[in-house]
């Protein structure tokens, strides 16, 4: 039987392709970590699969075999043309040739569920390292009914997402995450897993959609704003980044605030936990 590697390499001979730079092309060739993502999505006949960018059809192949149906999203027509080709046998496969950004995700989900077949919903990528960000925060912010998460992306990039808020590698964008998921670390990928070599580690984590928020919370787009304005110079304390971004109307409300609450005045905005974000945007 063929390595994926070599499969990789026929398949793009005989279609006479490269990987597209500008879509952030690799195609991963490593049998070890496709079996670890498709182990790590959990996939089983009830369920529906989302796979956005599948590209050469990689893990599309695998995933066809355990799932109920697999809607593949992509935007290079080139590989429209290599995935209808490769699965034509396949009854339980559409594709969708989009840029998923612009997807309605919920409609397909809501169309795919009437049908009766469909128990769960996961989602399962080898995301372009360039839009990973807007791609996750759409997939969460959305509040599709998904059970599941499952993406390889830039390590940097990971480790910030799955972070526990308030400790080591800490953004803005990981309250986000951690408010809508709760999550799993699955595996380094070193650069050789590819052709072409990226020039980044990647790393496969998979983000388990909680059935409640994180926290209880009056107004999410407030606390995110709180979130996002105290990131935005996460150099300076807490309390001088709000009062710069006009979220404390003075220096003084966010002084008052602060004490209230019993923050200290010196902490940084990495530093807060969800809970505390949420009492402050609570409290202006």
């Amino acid at each position: 039987m063929e390595t994926i590697l070599q499969e990789t390499k026929n398949i793009m001979k005989k279609y006479n392709i490269k990987a597209n730079k500008n879509l952030g092309q690799n195609f991963l060739i490593n049998e070890e970590v496709v079996k670890q993502i498709i182990k790590s999505s959990q996939i089983s006949k009830e369920d529906l699969v989302i796979e956005i960018g599948p590209g050469l059809g990689t893990l599309t192949k695998y995933l066809l075999d355990q799932a109920e149906k697999v809607i593949c999203i992509e935007l290079d027509m080139k590989m429209i043309k290599i995935l209808e080709d490769r699965f034509s046998l396949y009854k339980n496969i559409e594709i969708i040739n989009k840029d998923v950004l612009k997807v309605d995700l919920k409609n397909i989900i809501k169309t795919e569920q009437e049908k009766g077949k469909i128990k769960n919903v996961k989602i399962v990528a080898n995301l372009p390292y360039y839009i990973t960000t807007p791609i996750i925060m759409k997939l969460l912010e959305e509040e599709l009914e998904l059970e599941s998460i499952t993406v390889m992306i830039q390590k940097e990039v990971a480790d910030r997402l799955i972070a526990t808020p308030s400790q080591k590698n800490t953004g803005a964008i990981t309250y986000s995450v951690y408010y809508y998921a709760s999550s799993e670390d699955i595996l380094e990928v070193p650069n050789s897993s590819f052709i072409p070599e990226p020039e980044v580690t990647s790393k496969v984590i998979k983000l388990n959609i909680r059935k409640k928020p994180a926290v209880n919370v009056q107004n999410k787009e407030k606390m995110f704003q709180v979130i996002k304005c105290a990131f935005m110079q996460k150099r300076k304390t807490l309390l001088n980044s709000l009062a710069n971004n006009k979220i404390f109307k003075s220096k003084q409300q966010g002084i008052e605030i602060l004490k209230k609450l019993e923050i200290s005045e010196n902490i940084r905005p990495e530093e807060l936990t969800i809970e505390q974000y949420k009492k402050i945007s609570e409290n202006l």
